[in-house]
This record gives structure tokens, C-alpha cells and sequence, in this order.
């Protein structure tokens, strides 16, 4: 006897029943192609939730007794294509051997679609103001948010798999700490006389919940930045950020080769198995990971040697060093910048294929434990990032937890801090410190970032659901 087995969209009849003569299955799905072959045979093409299904209505396999030619032929004349419709019919296999649908009455539209559906979509302004249509239109758009969410499951999950707890802390706070970018900053009804600045990074709450015992949490959450808009970046944006207790760095650099690695082939069997279909990346995440001696690497590529960069005069010293080497106008940077800009030019270019660069200046990094060099004499800090085609993927470095020295550190970032950046001391962090910090070590990596190198795209407005902020109020724009 037949069964009516309801299926979401063609993927569990697809997968479900490989083998299901005899089954009724009813699915829904929105129309992307119909082709009419004769008065009595119709292919209809439908697809849902990125898979796609072919139904062959015949009019001679029909059981309703009330559908007459007439009727059969004015109703898929009537189809247009982005119509969602509901079908019922048996598993049918065609000569080719495409699974497909032989429908046993005539479909139901469920919602039609008015606008005429483009053939193709490929104007930049019009896929970023109807993004919709743009999902409907081009699957490639929807199968790398799609890869995205994967992602992130596979993230969680590990994290999940490793103890970490996963927690959530403002977005909105007085002050915005963290990480060295300008703040959006905004007012609330509740605090007039007081400006409230949206979080640059969760870092210092995150330290917080160590501090008060939790030993191993994540939090992966939006952050903003009042900074520009390119190709790899957008002022709102997702990171992941985890904190381990006693945890030193060669830790948490083995700990992201097995994350990255294990993604990586996670995605593989995902793509095996047809889950997601974005191309595969041009080259595996091969293990081990290469390593960079920050100071010595970037003494021998520019064949001179840095200051103490601890004394008043480095910067003066370190922009002498600039004039004869072929980077870009740095007259108005600050000492960080500075060596910022050097790595990028000598040291990140470098890393085509995963690379650590260790041991950067302790200016760089305020936030991290630092010690002298063994083998420089420079104050490094215990950090390292991960770069991948040139482009950093990942931060991490040992957590500063003594109040003394980060309040230090804090000092010396004010001192190289320019005009553009503000923020004060954060006193209400320094007093946490007091209580007393393990050992820990902290993780991030952008969301985004990781989309793009796993996806092979090289816009970070593809990973995002509805485009960048720019996208976003253009959007805004069109419908008022």
C-alpha cells in the first residue's frame, strides 16, 4: 500500500529514499525552469534550500479525475518561473538516471512570485540592493553562506569538544577596549550626559570570566570597528575569541593547526558528499606550520639592524630606517604602525602557505606577556599570528596578568597612540588584574576571514549575508 511521506524540499527525498517504489513523497520547492514537451508532458524544475528536483507531469499518469487537457495546459501556462509550488507524486527514475518526481495530481502554488525572476543576476549595485534575489538566482551566492555556517558549527564544536564553555558579553558598554581601532560610539536614552562606545573586541570581558574562575570559554559574536571599508574589510564583522587557563603559546599554536587542519578536511568530506558545493581552496592546510622569528627575519630582509625600540628616540630612529626602503609614505604613523607596516611589507608577503610570525615587538601587542629575546636582546611579547596568502588569520599570544606591567603597557599605548584613536586607561580592567589572572592563553580569529580563505573568494562582502556596511546602506537608500 503507498505511504504519503512528507519531505523537506528534495534533499530527504534525495537522500532518504534511494530505494522508494511505492512511496507517495510530497515536497515544495520555487519553479526554476519548466519546459513544455507536447499538450500532455511538462518538466518542471524546483529547487529549495540548495538542492534541486526535477517533477515530470504527465497528464496520462494523473489520478485526479477532474483535470481535464484543457485545464492540464492552462495551468502550467499559467506556472511562471519563481513560483513556489507544492508536489505530490512517486519517485521516478529517468532514462538518464535523474531521480525525479512523477506527479500524480496537479501542483498547488503555495505563494507565486510577481516580479518577472532574471535569468541571470550579475550586476554588482542590483545583486547587493536585492540580495534575495540574488540567493534565488545565483545558488553560488547562497552555497558560500551556506560554507560559512559550517564553519562556524565545525568551530563550535571543537571548542565545544575541547571543555570551553561559550559565553556572551556586551556589545554596548561605556568604554571600548580590547584592541587598538576607533570605536563607533553612540547615546542612550538611560545616560544622555554619557557616551557609550560599540565593542572593538570581546577580550577584556573575556578575561574578566577567567579571572572569576571559568577556565576555558569562547564567544564568537560581531564586533565593530568606525574604520574604512575594502575588499577584506567591514566596520561590523564576527570574530571568535577563546581563553584558555594555563595555556602558554606553543599550546595554542598546536591547538590552531589541529582546528585549521581539521576544518579544512571537514569541508573536504562536506564537498565528497554534496552538502556544500563551494570549489575547494587551491592548496590543503599541509601540517606543520612554518614559523617567523619576527625581529631577525625583518633585520634580514630590510639588512639593517632595529633600535631599542624600548627608548624615547626609536621612532625617530625607526622612521630614519623608512626613508631608504620602499614602503609607502609613513610620516604621519606611530612607532607600532611603523613596525606594522614593515612586517607587512617584508614579513607577510612571505606567507603564502600557513606561517606563524612569532615574537613581535612588545609595542605591538599591550595585551600580551613580553620578555627579552634570547637570541636580540628586544623585548618581544609572547604572541604569534597566523598569516595565509599573505593575510593574518589568526592572533594569539600569553594574556599580560600582572596589573603592574599591564598597567605599563597601557601608558606606553597612549604614548604611540595618534589622533585618530581614542580611549583611555581602563581602570575597571586594571582592578580586575588585582584579584589575580592565571596563566592564560587568548585566541582570536575573524570569522569572515577564515569564509574567504576556505571559500577561495577574495570579497568579504561574498561571506556576508547581506554585503558590507556599504551594501547595507545602499539598501536603505533604494527603499526609502
Amino acid at each position: 500500500m503507498a505511504r504519503n511521506v512528507d519531505i523537506k524540499g528534495p534533499l530527504f527525498m534525495v537522500r532518504g529514499f534511494p530505494y522508494i517504489g511505492g512511496l507517495i513523497l510530497t515536497g515544495t520547492g520555487r519553479i526554476t525552469g519548466i519546459r513544455i514537451s507536447g499538450a500532455k508532458l511538462v518538466f518542471v524544475d524546483i529547487r529549495q534550500d540548495g538542492q534541486r528536483l526535477q517533477a515530470i507531469c504527465n497528464f496520462n499518469q494523473l489520478v485526479s479525475t477532474d483535470v481535464n487537457k484543457l485545464r492540464f495546459k492552462d495551468f502550467f501556462k499559467r506556472l511562471r518561473i519563481g513560483d513556489i509550488i507544492r508536489l505530490e507524486g512517486k519517485a521516478h527514475r529517468t532514462q538518464s538516471g535523474e531521480l525525479s518526481l512523477l506527479i500524480q495530481k496537479l501542483p498547488t502554488i503555495v505563494s507565486p512570485c510577481l516580479p518577472p525572476l532574471p535569468i541571470g543576476l550579475q550586476d554588482e549595485q542590483t545583486k547587493a540592493q536585492k540580495r534575495h534575489v540574488d540567493f534565488i538566482v545565483n545558488p553560488s551566492t547562497a552555497e558560500l553562506i551556506r560554507t560559512r555556517s559550517a564553519i562556524i558549527q565545525y568551530i563550535r564544536t571543537f571548542l565545544i569538544n575541547d571543555g570551553q564553555t561559550e559565553v556572551q558579553t556586551p556589545i554596548l558598554a561605556g568604554h571600548a577596549g580590547g584592541a587598538t581601532a576607533k570605536p563607533f560610539q553612540t547615546v542612550a536614552t538611560e545616560f544622555v550626559s554619557r557616551r557609550l562606545a560599540l565593542r572593538i573586541a570581546p577580550e577584556l570581558w573575556l578575561k574578566r570570566m577567567i579571572l572569576g574562575g571559568f577556565d576555558r570559554i569562547f564567544e564568537i559574536g560581531p564586533s565593530f570597528r568606525n574604520e574604512g571599508i575594502n575588499l577584506t574589510h567591514n566596520p561590523e564583522f564576527t570574530t571568535c575569541e577563546f581563553y584558555r587557563a594555563f595555556t602558554d603559546l606553543s599550546e595554542l599554536m598546536a591547538m590552531t593547526e589541529m582546528l585549521l587542519s581539521g576544518l579544512s578536511d571537514h569541508l573536504k568530506e562536506l564537498r565528497t558528499a554534496g552538502k556544500i558545493m563551494t570549489p575547494p581552496i587551491k592548496d590543503e592546510l599541509r601540517l606543520p606550520f612554518k614559523h617567523i622569528d619576527f625581529v631577525p627575519a625583518l633585520e634580514h630582509a630590510i639588512h639593517r639592524r632595529l633600535p631599542d625600540l624600548q627608548q624615547p628616540d626609536a621612532h625617530q630612529k625607526v622612521a630614519e630606517i623608512l626613508i631608504d626602503l620602499p614602503v609607502a609614505d609613513t610620516r604621519y604613523l606611530t612607532l607600532p604602525q611603523m613596525l606594522d607596516r614593515l612586517s607587512e611589507h617584508f614579513l607577510e608577503k612571505q606567507c603564502q602557505h600557513p606561517t606563524f610570525i612569532i615574537n613581535p615587538p612588545e609595542c605591538l601587542s599591550p595585551l600580551a606577556k613580553s620578555f627579552v629575546h634570547p637570541n636580540t636582546g628586544h623585548r618581544v611579547a609572547a604572541r604569534a599570528e597566523l598569516f595565509i596568502d599573505a593575510t593574518e588569520i589568526v592572533n594569539m599570544y600569553e594574556e599580560e596578568n600582572s596589573p603592574v606591567e599591564q598597567r605599563r603597557k597601557f601608558l606606553d599605548q597612549t604614548i604611540h597612540r595618534n589622533s585618530t584613536i581614542g580611549g583611555d586607561i581602563d581602570e575597571a580592567y586594571l582592578e580586575a588584574l588585582e584579584w589575580g589572572l592565571p596563566p592564560t592563553g587568548g585566541w582570536g580569529g575573524g570569522i569572515e576571514r577564515l569564509c574567504m580563505l576556505l571559500t577561495g573568494t577574495s570579497r568579504i562582502s561574498d561571506v556576508l549575508s547581506f554585503g558590507s556596511l556599504r551594501h547595507i546602506v545602499s539598501l536603505r537608500s533604494t527603499i526609502t
